[in-house]
Order: C-alpha cells, then sequence, then structure tokens
C-alpha cells in the first residue's frame, strides 16, 4: 500500500484550494459594527450542507460543506487526479482591515480550524496559515505559532494589504522569518483595484479583477527587489500570475530602455520571473504552454481554487489538454510542488 505521504503515479499535488470554517466564534470586541464573519445556514435542495458567509449582515458567498468537511473533501480528490491538497483560508477572512485586536484572535481560530482539518486527512491535507499582517511583528508571531505549533506548512497572503504591495521593503522582517523557517508562501488575490473600471455584475471581481492584481502583486515583488534581498525565499502566485505573463516583455524592454529601472534592477525581470512560482488556474491549455514558456516548466504547480464553483474540476485533464510530455505533466502535477512545499511538508516524491 502506498505510503500516505508519497506522491507519485501521476496524482497530482493541488496548492490552490480553500477553506471556510462551518461556524465562527461570536464577535467579543469593542469596535461594533464590525466585519467580522459569521455563517448562517442554507438550505440546499441537492441535500448537501450549505451555509451563507455573512460580514456586517450582508451575504458575500454561500459555500458547500467540502469546505470544512475533510471527508466530503477527500472523497472529491480521486475524481480530480489528486494525492493531497493544500488547503488555506478564503482570502476575504485574511482580514488585514479589521484592528489588530480584532484580527489576531480570528486568524488564530483560521489557523487552528486548518490544522484541525489537516489532522483529520490521513495526510491528504496540508494547511497554509494566515497571518495578521497589517502588523509585522504580530505576523511573525503568529506564523511561528501556526508553523512549530500547528504544524501548517506555509502562509497564504493577500495581493495587497490594505492597499501596500507585497513586495514593499515594509514587510522585509516577514520575509526574512519564512526563509528562516524554511515557509513558503501563497500569494492569492485579494481585494483588487479598479474595481469601479468594470462594467457587470460583481463576479467580475473574481472573473478580471483577481488576475489583473495578482499580477500587479508578482510584478511588484520584481521592481521592488524582493528575491534579491531574500534570494531564498520560495513564493508563488495564484492564478496563474494573473497579467504578469502579458506584462513581462514590456516589463523587461523598459528595463533596457530607462536607465532609472537598470539602475533599480540588477537583472532582467524576465529572469527574476523565473524564481517565482505560479498555480496552472488558467482555464485554456494555450495559456497554460505560454506560461510554461515565460517562467519555465519548474515554476508551475496545480491549482483548483477548489472546492468553489469557479474552480478547476479536472486539473490533470488540463495538462492533458495542453499537450505536454510525461516529465513536463508530472513536474507540473507533483514535483514542483514537492520543492515548493520544502521538507517540511513530510512529501516525497515515489
Amino acid at each position: 500500500m502506498k505510503n500516505i505521504h508519497t506522491v507519485g503515479c501521476g496524482c497530482g499535488v493541488d496548492i490552490h484550494a480553500h477553506l471556510v470554517p462551518e461556524n465562527f466564534p461570536r464577535y467579543l470586541g469593542a469596535s461594533a459594527p464590525s466585519p467580522w464573519p459569521y455563517t448562517e445556514a442554507a438550505p440546499d435542495a441537492k441535500g448537501m450542507c450549505h451555509r451563507q458567509v455573512m460580514f456586517n449582515g450582508k451575504h458575500y458567498r454561500t459555500v458547500s460543506e467540502q469546505c470544512w468537511s475533510a471527508k466530503r473533501r477527500i472523497a472529491d480528490l480521486p475524481e480530480m487526479g489528486l494525492s493531497h491538497q493544500v488547503i488555506s483560508p478564503m482570502p476575504e477572512l485574511l482580514s488585514y482591515w479589521l484592528s489588530l485586536s480584532d484580527a489576531q484572535p480570528l486568524v488564530r481560530y483560521l489557523n487552528e480550524q486548518t490544522a484541525a482539518l489537516c489532522a483529520e486527512s490521513d495526510g491528504r491535507l496540508l494547511g497554509l496559515a494566515a497571518v495578521p499582517l497589517q502588523d509585522v511583528d504580530t505576523a511573525i508571531l503568529e506564523l511561528r505559532h501556526a508553523h512549530e505549533k500547528l504544524g501548517l506548512v506555509g502562509v497564504e497572503l493577500g495581493s495587497n494589504i490594505n492597499g501596500t504591495p507585497i513586495g514593499d521593503a515594509k514587510f522585509d522582517a516577514f520575509y526574512e522569518a519564512c526563509v528562516a523557517l524554511d515557509v513558503p508562501v501563497f500569494v492569492h488575490a485579494l481585494k483588487p483595484a479598479c474595481m469601479d473600471r468594470l462594467i457587470g455584475p460583481p463576479a467580475l471581481e473574481q472573473v478580471l479583477g483577481y488576475p489583473t492584481d495578482v499580477g500587479l502583486a508578482a510584478a511588484s515583488v520584481i521592481t521592488g527587489g524582493l528575491m534579491q534581498r531574500h534570494p531564498q525565499l520560495r513564493i508563488a502566485f495564484s492564478h496563474g500570475g494573473g497579467t504578469l505573463a502579458s506584462l513581462l516583455p514590456r516589463l523587461t524592454q523598459g528595463w533596457k530602455t530607462f536607465p532609472a529601472l537598470a539602475d533599480r534592477l540588477p537583472e532582467s525581470p524576465a529572469e527574476t520571473a523565473k524564481r517565482l512560482y505560479f498555480d496552472t488556474l488558467v482555464y485554456d491549455p494555450a495559456t497554460l504552454r505560454h506560461l510554461i514558456q515565460t517562467f519555465g516548466a519548474s515554476q508551475l504547480m496545480l491549482g483548483t481554487d477548489y472546492p468553489f464553483n469557479f474552480h478547476e474540476p479536472l486539473p490533470m485533464g488540463r495538462l492533458s489538454e495542453a499537450g505536454l510530455d510525461q516529465p513536463t505533466q508530472d513536474a507540473l502535477a507533483f514535483a514542483n510542488a514537492l520543492r515548493f512545499l520544502g521538507n517540511g511538508a513530510g512529501l516525497h516524491a515515489a
């Protein structure tokens, strides 16, 4: 029988999947009304247990029990071609906009729920922590607790922290702590800029706003010199890096053209981009091949956005559709994820 910590035989590792707790603790802070989340029952005709996620008394999203049930989640993995899944909180729960006194207990609760879900999974699920990065020192303390006490293998960050790009040097101490703990960083789109430029229903935030914001986040890492200051940092971006692959040729040409850019960046932006990781969540084989050409086959990992309705149900099938050879499929399916997660994840290839 295959060891549960062994990955191989075409079984994928999904590094982009989310959880939402079934319930949240009652708000006990002093700054009401607060955007503290809570859930309410949402009956479903198919018999599944659904909950409505609420902020400030307003419905945000209806989620299924796969968000909090390890049993239901694991039952879905074989059909998706997955052996393991790396789970992180729904990004809207990261709570950078809360006061620190509110954010601390909320992210601690999220991390405890993530650890509990992983503990029920017989090694199939691995968890990413949330941290209150509105305060770097507190975020470092929570990262250490989540990694050393709860066993979470990485950390999820939003694409911006209350509007500040993640490549800003103000977060350097946090990234230094990630390197010291050998903890990888997964960056997910969050509260994208320029929503006023979109015409259409609110779903366009996910459809168009997310890839725009995560592309700018990845660009900020390059133009901010983050990888030069922390060359050992392992950092990945959701949604295939969003717009970065299209921005990169222009950024690289600008680096060649403008002395101010050349003086700031010691190497070509195209080369720096090849030191970053990205998921494969682009829904299109031609786009996936373009990402491989741009970033390298060694830098891409499966991502699904499971279990939300806008997820990739057959991630392994996308690799086949792209016409990739077997070594490249294996790299994207699991080998790159094992390298990204590092030794602390307890996974190894067959």
